[in-house]
C-alpha cells in the first residue's frame, strides 16, 4: 500500500511538473505575438509554478501581466496540442538563427541531436516533457516581473523575468494566492520600515543593513538568549578582527573554491587584504596559539561574527540576502572519537533554539559532496556517515541533498518553516578534515603524538540578518513578549499624569523591562491606537484612579482589557512571562 501511494505521488509531481513546464511555453508564445522581436532565454519549472526570462523591446509593467493571462486563457481554451520534434544540431542552429540565447544553449548541448516543442505558432528549444495539449492547464496566474542576469552573470545582459504560478486545481491556486496575500503582509521589508526596524541606504550601499534602535533591541534580545545557552554548553566567546591577509584565505582554500563571493583585495603597506568572508580561519588561529592535548578537547569557540560577502546586487533581498551579517558562528575542535558526540550535542542545541523561538515545523537535510570539492573521497564518507550516525541515533528523520555539501565536508542543513509555510535557511552543522589538513590543526593523544583535529563547523541560527527576516514574517510583527522591541506603553490620559508614568517607567527599567512612555499632547485613543500599530504587547493606560491607588490599567494589543492590579502585581508577572519565553499575552 505504502508503495502505491508512494508510486501514485510521484505520478502526480511529474504531472504537475509537466502542467507548470507547459504553462511557461504558453506565456512564452503570448510574449512573442505581443514582442515579435522577443529574444527568449529560458522557462523552467520552479517551487508551485515556473518563470520565462525575456530579452524585450520594452520594459514590462504590472499592467501587461492581465492582458498576456487573458491571452494565455484562450490559448488553453483552444486546446493546442504540444508536438515534440527531434533535429541535429545543425537543423536546430537554423531554425534559433535569430535567437542568440537558444544558439548558446544548442552549443552547450553534448547530444548529437535536440529536440524541440511546438504548440500553435511557437516553437522552443526543449527537453520537455510537456502535457499533451493546453486545455490541461487551467489553475494558474501570473504574479510578478523581476530582472535576471542571463545566466546569472553579472556581465551578461539582463533579462526581464515573468513569474507564474500553476495548480492542479482551481481550489489549489486559491489557497496559494491567500499565502502570497499573507505573505506580502508580513514581509519583513515593509513591516521593518513600518515599526522602525531597520534600514538599508543606497548612500552607504545595497545589502548593509542599518539596526534603528527597535531593531537592535529585538537582536540584542536573541543574541543574549544566544550567549547564555552557549555558556551553558561549554563554549568560549571570542572576537575576530574583520580583516586579514589574501594569504590566510589561499591557505584555507576559500580563494580558490569561494573566489566569487569574496571582495576585492586592498593593499595595505605592500601586502593584500580582504574583508573576512568567515570566521573559521581566525579560530583556528586562535587554537594553534596554544599546544593542546586530548584532555583539553573538545575546544568550543564561539563567535557572533560580522563576515562580508560578494553578492549580485539583483540578488540582494532585505535581511535575508544581504552583503555584511553576522554568523551566530561557532568552531569545535575535538578528536574523531568525540565527533559523533558533538555533533549530537549541536543538533540538540539547533532544535531547542528553534523550538524557543516557536518554529514547530521543520526540514532536515544531509547535503553530501559536491563536484567541486577538496579533500579525500574516503574523508568524505566518513565524515557523512558521522553524520548520518549522528541523526538516526536522536532518531531524527532527515533526508539526503545530493552534491550539497561545501567545498571542505558535508554537513547537515535544517530548513524551518514560517506562519505561512515558507522555508527559511536556518542552522547548519558541517564536519571538516580538511581544514585540520591544511592549518595542520593538531592535538596530543594519549600515545604522546600529534594527531589531527575533527573541526566542526556551525550555527544554530544562521546569519542574525536572516534570522530576523524570519522571526519578523513568522510573527507578523507581533512578536512574543521577550522579544518585542519595546514590551510596554505607558499612557497618560493627561499631562497631570506623566510624573506617575515616569515613576512606573523607572521601575520596569529596573527590571530590564523594555518601556517607552507615550507623553505627546495627543488624545488617549490616539496614542492607544499607535501603540496597536507598533503591537506593542501591553498597554498601561494612566489616568487619575490608576495614579490615586498605585494600579495599572492594562490593556493587550489584541485590544482585550485586563482588570485594574496593583503596579507591583503587573511587574511580578510580566517579568515570569519574559523569563519564560511565553508565546501567550495572558498575565
Amino acid at each position: 500500500m505504502k508503495v502505491n501511494q508512494k508510486q501514485e505521488q510521484s505520478a502526480g509531481e511529474e504531472h504537475l511538473e509537466k502542467l507548470r513546464h507547459s504553462a511557461s511555453h504558453i506565456m512564452a508564445e503570448v510574449v512573442q505575438s505581443m514582442f515579435p522581436g522577443a529574444r527568449f532565454g529560458i522557462g523552467p519549472t520552479i517551487e508551485n509554478g515556473f518563470y520565462y526570462d525575456f530579452d524585450l523591446p520594452r520594459p514590462l509593467t504590472p499592467e501587461d501581466l492581465p492582458v498576456i493571462e487573458a491571452k494565455m486563457r484562450e490559448i488553453v481554451k483552444a486546446d493546442v496540442p504540444f508536438v515534440r520534434q527531434e533535429m541535429t544540431k545543425e537543423e536546430a542552429r537554423k531554425l534559433f538563427a535569430s535567437q542568440p540565447y537558444k544558439l548558446e544553449l544548442i552549443d552547450d548541448i553534448p547530444d548529437e541531436k535536440v529536440s524541440i516543442y511546438r504548440q500553435g505558432s511557437f516553437v522552443d528549444l526543449c527537453r520537455g516533457p510537456h502535457v499533451d495539449s493546453s486545455g490541461a492547464i487551467s489553475a494558474f496566474k501570473l504574479v510578478s516581473i523581476a530582472g535576471a542576469y542571463w545566466r546569472g552573470d553579472e556581465h551578461r545582459p539582463m533579462l526581464q523575468r515573468i513569474y507564474g504560478v500553476a495548480f492542479e486545481s482551481q481550489t489549489e491556486l486559491e489557497e496559494h494566492l491567500k499565502k502570497l496575500e499573507e505573505a506580502a503582509k508580513r514581509d519583513h521589508r515593509k513591516l521593518g520600515k513600518e515599526l522602525d526596524l531597520f534600514s538599508i541606504h543606497d548612500e552607504v550601499g545595497p545589502g548593509l543593513v542599518h539596526w534603528h534602535p527597535k531593531g537592535a533591541a529585538i537582536r540584542c534580545a536573541i543574541e543574549d538568549f544566544w550567549k547564555d545557552e552557549h555558556f551553558k554548553r561549554g563554549y568560549e566567546l571570542v572576537y575576530t578582527p574583520h580583516i586579514a591577509r589574501v594569504d590566510l584565505w589561499k591557505t584555507s582554500g576559500h580563494w580558490e573554491f569561494y573566489r566569487e563571493h569574496l571582495y576585492s583585495p586592498m593593499e595595505v603597506e605592500g601586502q593584500e587584504y580582504i574583508v573576512k568572508p568567515m570566521n573559521c580561519a581566525f579560530h583556528i588561529m586562535m587554537y594553534k596559539t596554544h599546544l593542546h592535548s586530548y584532555r583539553d578537547l573538545p575546544v568550543r569557540f564561539a563567535e557572533l561574527g560580522t563576515v562580508y560577502r560578494y553578492e549580485l546586487s539583483g540578488v540582494l533581498h532585505g535581511l535575508s540576502r544581504v552583503r555584511g551579517f553576522t554568523q551566530d558562528d561557532a568552531h569545535i575542535f575535538c578528536s574523531f572519537e568525540q565527533l559523533e558526540s558533538e555533533v549530537e550535542g549541536v543538533l540538540k542545541l539547533a532544535l531547542f533554539m528553534i523550538d524557543t523561538f516557536g518554529f514547530t515545523n521543520y526540514k532536515i537535510m544531509l547535503s553530501t559532496r559536491p563536484e567541486k570539492a577538496a579533500g579525500a573521497l574516503e574523508i568524505w564518507d566518513k565524515a557523512t556517515e558521522i553524520l548520518r550516525r549522528a541523526m538516526e541515533h536522536l532518531h531524527i528523520d532527515f533526508s539526503v541533498d545530493p552534491g550539497e555539501g561545501v567545498f571542505y565536508g558535508p554537513k547537515i542543513d535544517i530548513k524551518f518553516e514560517d506562519a505561512v509555510g515558507r522555508a527559511w535557511q536556518g542552522p547548519t552543522i558541517q564536519v571538516d578534515f580538511n581544514l585540520p589538513q591544511r592549518f595542520n590543526v593538531t592535538y596530543v593523544g594519549e600515545d604522546g603524538q600529534e594527531h589531527l583535529v575533527a573541526m566542526v563547523h556551525r550555527t544554530v541560527l544562521g546569519s542574525m540578518e536572516r534570522f530576523l527576516a524570519s522571526i519578523i514574517e513568522h510573527y507578523g510583527g507581533a512578536f512574543p513578549v521577550w522579544l518585542a522591541p519595546v514590551q510596554v506603553a505607558i499612557i497618560p490620559v493627561a499631562d497631570r499624569h506623566l510624573e506617575y508614568a515616569r515613576k512606573l517607567e523607572a521601575g520596569l527599567r529596573q527590571e530590564r523591562v523594555r518601556v517607552a512612555v507615550d507623553a505627546r499632547s495627543e488624545r488617549m485613543n490616539l496614542k492607544i491606537r499607535q501603540a496597536q500599530l507598533d503591537k506593542v504587547p501591553y498597554m498601561l493606560v494612566i489616568g487619575d484612579k490608576e495614579a490615586a491607588s498605585s494600579e495599572v490599567s492594562v490593556r493587550l494589543r489584541t485590544g482585550e482589557q485586563l482588570p485594574a492590579q496593583p503596579f507591583d502585581t503587573f511587574k511580578g508577572k510580566l517579568g515570569k512571562v519574559i523569563m519564560d519565553r511565553s508565546k501567550d499575552l495572558r498575565l
